[in-house]
Formats: structure tokens, C-alpha cells, sequence
């Protein structure tokens, strides 16, 4: 499949994944209900079954078999299918579905057009010209479209927020009629003015630092040497020299995709990074010098040489340029 095709790909099951996230309390698809005090999954009603042996009417044994099948089962269970899949493949959740990481990204390219940097924190502007030729001049009035999303994507995490917690019906109806209460209010308000201040200056900084799910999948993914991994050619590290580090410049985790396995702890496997080597390869997947790699392809990587595994007869000079290729990213 193209690069192209796969980010196009993956945007679609970005936006799916957020609409859901938006939806699934209103549609009682997964909320937990405060007010009632359990949660609700698929419109039915999920408690843990232990309500008639806390009254005296039910069994020890009935009790421990839903505590089990009710509690522990989806939890655990659930929790060892999510670090399974990060140890086989890494934060594929991450690159692919967060709703967070999809406002990462959103923002970095309404930030890229306004400053010509992804971050407030980059050093220096990216260069003008993208992997696929077009070039993007920085323009002070992106600066407009790019307040508005910060402020418009965190009230409406704050509010999809409240209503996981609470009635959807009642809170966007208070909402909408401006009858929220106290503590309602308090809750959008805070919520709201804590993801401003973490979407406009701590976006990646928060996935790479902050974020709990994160850290326990790069930890799944760094026990596993033959995990999929981004993997860099050095057999033909020569071609890196006619470029601007695109691979560099588009990566929303500000990593280093040329670089060991160590130093991608963060990767999301968004897969931009291949896309753009591909684009500047002349759109060419076999051509691109970046490709995910899985196995015993993948220990060249996890090893410290970067790479994947490299012909025997490679010629001596691009083993050069690979090595000063990754000397400036270590």
C-alpha cells in the first residue's frame, strides 16, 4: 500500500475513533454513570452482581464468580490484550486512534502554517519546502484558525469529559438552555482551561511525558527486540544527503526516526516519517529508505546500529554516511 493511501487511511480511523469517543456516551454505548452508580455498556446496565450478597441474599461463591466475570475478566483481560498488541506492534493506539493524539496533530499542522514551527518549543522554523514538494510560508493569520481549535477542541474534551461521568441528556441540555450547575460549571471550566494551556504549549510533551497509556505501551513495546519498528536503510543512507530531514520535520513526537530503537521510545507508529522518505524518494515505498520492520529484521534497530539488517558486501562508503548520519542524531 502506498504511504499516501496509509495516511489517508489513518486519518479516517482517526476521525471515526473521535467521533466515537464523542458519541459513545449520548449513544450509552460506554459511560459510567455517577448518579446511578455503576457503568452502562451498550445501553444495558454493567455492575459488578454483588448487590444481593452485600443484602445477605446471595452466595459467597455467586458473588466471587461476578466479581470475576463482571470485574476482573474485562479488566484484566482487556488490559493484557491492549499491552499485547503494544508489545507486538507498539503504540499503534496511540498513532491510530487517541482522541488526544488527533488534536496533537491537527494543531501542529494549524501551528506549522501560522509559525512555520510544529511547537512553540522547536528552536527554529521547519524548512519551507515538504517531503512532497509544496512549501508552506508561514502567515500570522493562521494564528486565528489555530487559537480557535485549542480553545474549541479542549471545551469540547471537557464536556465529552462531564458527560462520561454524568447524563449526557442533562448535561448538554443544561448546556444548551445555560442552566449548568455549580459544579458542572466548575468542571468545563477548569477541564477546559487546563487542555488550553496543555494543547497550545505541552501537546506532544504530555503524550511523551504524561500520558499513563503511553508509558505502558512503549514499556510493553522496549521488552520486545523483534517488535515492528521503524528501521532505516543504511545501505543507502547516500540518498539522506539531498534532503531536509523531511522524516525529522514531520514526525509530531519531535523524534528522530534514523535513530536506535532507545531513542524512538515514544514512536507512535503514525508512520508519517516513512511517508514523507517515501514522498521524497519519488513516491516510490520499495525506494524509501524508511520502512517498518518486524522480527529478526527488527534487531539491527533494538541492537544500536539503527538500521536493517544490511548486505554483507555493502559498499564501505555509504556504511560511512550512514554512520555520520547517525552520529548527528544520537
Amino acid at each position: 500500500m502506498a504511504s499516501t493511501s496509509l495516511q489517508r487511511r489513518r486519518r479516517l480511523i482517526q476521525a471515526g475513533f473521535f467521533l466515537l469517543f464523542v458519541l459513545a456516551p449520548p449513544l450509552d454505548i460506554l459511560r459510567i454513570d455517577l448518579t446511578r452508580g455503576h457503568a452502562i455498556l451498550f445501553g444495558m446496565d454493567w455492575t459488578l452482581g454483588i448487590d444481593a450478597f452485600i443484602s445477605g441474599q446471595g452466595s459467597p461463591l455467586e458473588a466471587a464468580f461476578n466479581l470475576f466475570w463482571r470485574g476482573f475478566l474485562p479488566l484484566f483481560g482487556g488490559g493484557a490484550l491492549f499491552l499485547w498488541i503494544a508489545w507486538r506492534f507498539g503504540r499503534l493506539y496511540c498513532g491510530w486512534l487517541c482522541p488526544h493524539f488527533s488534536v496533537v496533530e491537527t494543531i501542529n499542522r494549524l501551528m506549522l502554517h501560522a509559525s512555520g514551527k510544529p511547537s512553540v518549543w522547536e528552536r527554529r522554523p521547519l524548512p519551507e519546502r515538504q517531503a512532497d514538494g509544496s512549501r508552506i510560508v508561514p502567515n500570522a493569520w493562521y494564528w486565528i484558525p489555530t487559537l480557535l481549535a485549542v480553545f474549541g477542541f479542549a471545551f469540547l474534551w471537557a464536556v465529552v469529559l462531564l458527560t462520561y461521568l454524568l447524563p449526557p441528556v442533562e448535561i448538554y441540555g443544561n448546556l444548551v438552555r445555560g442552566e449548568l450547575t455549580l459544579r458542572q460549571s466548575l468542571f468545563i471550566g477548569v477541564a477546559t482551561t487546563a487542555l488550553v494551556i496543555e494543547f497550545l504549549l505541552a501537546r506532544h510533551l504530555f503524550c511523551r511525558f504524561g500520558c499513563a497509556v503511553g508509558l505502558f505501551q512503549s514499556l510493553a513495546w522496549m521488552a520486545n527486540d523483534r517488535a515492528m519498528v521503524v528501521g532505516f536503510d543504511t545501505t543507502r543512507a547516500r540518498a539522506c544527503q539531498s534532503c531536509n530531514n523531511a522524516c525529522d520535520n514531520v514526525c509530531p513526537m519531535r523524534l528522530n526516526p534514523r535513530s536506535i530503537k532507545r531513542r524512538m521510545f515514544t514512536c507512535t507508529e503514525c508512520a508519517q516519517c516513512i511517508a514523507a522518505c517515501t514522498q521524497v524518494q519519488g513516491g516510490d515505498t520499495e525506494r524509501s529508505l524508511l520502512r517498518w520492520v518486524s522480527g529478526d529484521d527488527a534487531l539491527p534497530v533494538t541492537g544500536g546500529r539503527a538500521a536493517r539488517p544490511s548486505p554483507s558486501k555493502a559498499p564501505a562508503r555509504d556504511d560511512d554516511v550512514a554512520a555520520r548520519v547517525m552520529t548527528r542524531h544520537s
